[in-house]
């Protein structure tokens, strides 16, 4: 019970995405099996057709883009302090899946899939049997995650992990009560689902979320890696470099030293650039952080799965010296007390003149106090 059945149309992997090759896995029998997500392939003849390209991006999505993120920011953190689920709220719920194992689980860590953009209590509907029961749906940045319950011990259960470049979701059509607050799950390599909400509103909100992330996974270019920030990077976007400021303060980092990221603040701004020493002329592709009090330098693997600490530098001794403004070469020199001056290569002039801005000091005067001859005493006058 609790299985995700798929199905492909294509006749081979070539038509397959490189999100679901990564998940196939083939078993000594020689049928397809999901490795992340328990879920089963079956081969279909070859005269079945494509699955039809995606679909253009909505007026919805473009308003969705320009959205105001506080506003935004400020509804999902009252939806996550609403109790849902064993007494827990939304926001509760997100950390125990962070910190504590779920059972059954398969693959990689839940924060390697990035940020949690939803979350609600549904009910699975079976078309066959018409038995309901309870399932939590969790919407990754680009995956949707399945689990399963067990009140009894408020334990999750692992069902399965579905990249949402390869589902589409759709309303049911309202035409009796038994449908009310319906939508469904489907794609070339996925059953349809059907499940239940407990509103028109929470239906409304997994429609729009998955409607927007699906797009935005859609737009990225195809990594092999399921990570989460193999999707953030280059944070060439606004919304990415958002989520990706809240990756870094939630997922693990190699070889840290000193004061844990949590502890530093907010981060201020993120960027990848690219580093090199004046004298070796060695450059080296670098992630800059900004934090209230510190400059954190960070490096990718080539896979864009694991971030690794390579040092930090405090604000107020450093300065950031203007370079090339010239198209192709945004450069700023990066200088300091206690340091070796760096060349700091940006891509985009966003990120070129939010560093300046950031980095530059302004000059310090030396204070000297001014030789000025005093005026004279005037003598008081005396009464007679």
């Amino acid at each position: 019970m609790g299985c995700c059945s798929v199905t492909p149309i294509t006749t081979g992997i070539d038509e397959v995405g490189p999100d679901e090759i990564e998940l196939l896995e083939i078993d000594g029998a020689g049928v397809w099996t999901l490795g992340e997500s328990k879920l089963q392939v079956s081969t279909r003849s070859e005269t079945e057709e494509a699955p039809p390209p995606p679909r253009c991006p909505s007026l919805r999505h473009l308003k969705q883009e320009v959205s105001d993120p506080v506003s935004s920011r400020e509804s999902t953190q009252k939806r996550n302090s609403q109790v849902v689920l064993w007494g827990w709220t939304k926001g509760e719920l997100h950390q125990r899946l962070y910190t504590h194992p779920v059972r059954d689980w398969e693959g990689r860590a839940p924060h390697s899939y990035g940020d949690i953009i939803y979350s609600s209590l549904v009910s699975l509907h079976n078309g066959y049997t018409k038995v309901m029961s309870e399932r939590y749906l969790v919407l990754f940045s680009f995956h949707l995650l399945i689990l399963a319950l067990d009140n009894s011990n408020h334990d999750f259960i692992y069902e399965g992990i579905l990249p949402l470049s390869a589902i589409e979701v759709r309303v049911i059509s309202q035409q009796d009560s038994t449908a009310a607050h319906m939508f469904e799950i489907s794609g070339p390599m996925v059953d349809s689902k059907i499940f239940i909400c407990a509103n028109a509103a929470d239906r409304t909100c997994w429609i729009e979320n998955i409607e927007d992330r699906r797009y935005k996974s859609l737009r990225q270019q195809i990594s092999p890696s399921h990570s989460a920030l193999s999707y953030l990077l280059p944070c060439d976007e606004s919304w990415k470099r958002e989520e990706l400021k809240r990756y870094l303060l939630r997922s693990p980092i190699w070889q840290w030293e000193g004061t844990p990221i949590q502890h530093m603040g907010q981060p201020l701004y993120v960027s990848l650039v690219n580093v090199s020493n004046l004298q070796t002329h060695g450059s080296q592709e670098r992630l800059l952080v900004l934090f209230p009090s510190d400059l954190l330098i960070l490096s990718v693997d080539s896979q864009r799965v694991h971030v690794k600490y390579e040092g930090r530098l405090p604000r107020k001794s450093i300065t950031a010296l203007e370079r090339s403004a010239l198209p192709g070469r945004l450069e700023f020199e990066l200088t300091g007390d206690l340091m070796e001056p760096f060349l700091v290569s940006c891509t985009y002039p966003e990120d070129y003149q939010s560093w300046l801005f950031q980095l530059q000091q302004p000059e310090k005067v030396p204070h000297t106090i001014p030789n000025h001859t005093p005026p004279p005493l005037i003598p008081k006058k005396r009464r007679s």
